[in-house]
């Protein structure tokens, strides 16, 4: 099979959380982020955080991970063939000459949402500082938590830019000045490595833990139930299998199959094959079979700054 997309989309159980935090409530009220139908919500930026924070340190475990790192998010480069942030997160740099300065993400995301309605709880926080000559000062402040929810999360890739670039080339005379005449299509990496990162994103997806004020609470982002597509298209209509009915997911599965796309269902609380299961079937599959690349071959692959040589490489 010719892999065009890789949809993952998952259920995790919170308690007592606070996995993203929002705006200060009556001056030092610390408040959990949530809809107005009152469910409570993890950003997309909190999610994309959370996802390169564990794609890092999977990178950091792998003996053929070569000279790849994931950047800091406040200093990305684009050096995709390095740069996994850069490659798989995009990044927006100034324009200059035909090289726009902006790489759309191959990989999306959705927020997480909880199921349903969920109940918040207050916890009064008291600050007790004490200086050189005894003196005690005293402060109080409450922070907004979730007793329990499930919640649902959706990650995408798109394979046909994993580790490629657009070039799109304009015209320079006179009846074309300014127009766009063709687009080119750049390889960073050979086939091996994409893969490899597919593989990194894959397994990132089931190593969520990196949530805000979560250091001392062990919130975690791990999969209960989880739904792994290998599509022959570019389609993120499987992300709504968990949240709809019976009928619906007949259909959604359905669907797939008609277009012999190839996915994995996996459960820790029901039914036979479990979330790790599912994820080993997956990667399984993922080596066996190979990606869409629209360049065709590794018969040339660049570096950003090679492709691009108007624009100096950041790093």
């Amino acid at each position: 099979m010719v892999i065009k997309g890789i949809l993952v989309t998952l259920l995790a159980p919170m308690t007592n959380h606070i996995a993203n935090g929002g705006e200060k409530l009556l001056g030092n009220a610390s408040s959990i982020k949530r809809r107005p139908d009152e469910r409570v919500y993890i950003s997309g930026q909190m999610q994309r955080h959370a996802f390169f924070s564990a794609m890092e340190r999977l990178n950091i475990e792998d003996n053929n991970r070569g000279k790849t790192c994931v950047s800091n998010g406040d200093g990305i480069s684009n050096a995709i063939e390095t740069d996994l942030r850069a490659d798989l997160g995009g990044f927006m740099h100034p324009s200059a000459g035909n090289y726009s300065g902006r790489r759309i993400s191959p990989m999306s995301v959705t927020p997480a949402v909880a199921l349903e309605k969920s109940d918040i709880g207050r916890d009064l926080l008291i600050r007790l500082k004490m200086d050189s000559e005894g003196e005690r000062d005293q402060a109080l402040a409450t922070r907004e938590f979730s007793q329990a929810d499930m919640m649902l999360m959706n990650f995408h890739l798109d394979l046909s830019s994993l580790s490629i670039s657009k070039k799109f080339e304009y015209g320079e005379k006179s009846g074309n000045k300014g127009v766009h005449l063709e687009t080119k299509f750049v390889k960073h990496a050979n086939e091996s490595e994409r893969k490899r990162r597919a593989k990194l994103y894959l397994e990132a997806t089931r190593s969520l833990t990196d949530y805000a004020q979560q250091a001392r609470n062990a919130t975690t982002g791990e999969p209960q139930a989880v739904l792994i597509v290998f599509d022959s298209k570019l389609s993120r209509k499987a992300s709504r299998y968990f949240e709809a009915g019976e009928k619906e997911r007949s259909n959604i599965l359905a669907e797939l199959d008609e277009r012999e796309a190839t996915y994995f269902l996996g459960n820790d609380a029901e039914g036979d094959v479990s979330v790790a299961a599912a994820y080993k079937n997956a990667l399984a599959f993922l080596v066996e079979n190979s990606l869409y690349d629209p360049c065709g071959s590794d018969s040339e692959i660049k570096t950003f700054e090679a492709a691009f040589p108007a624009k100096t490489q950041t790093t």
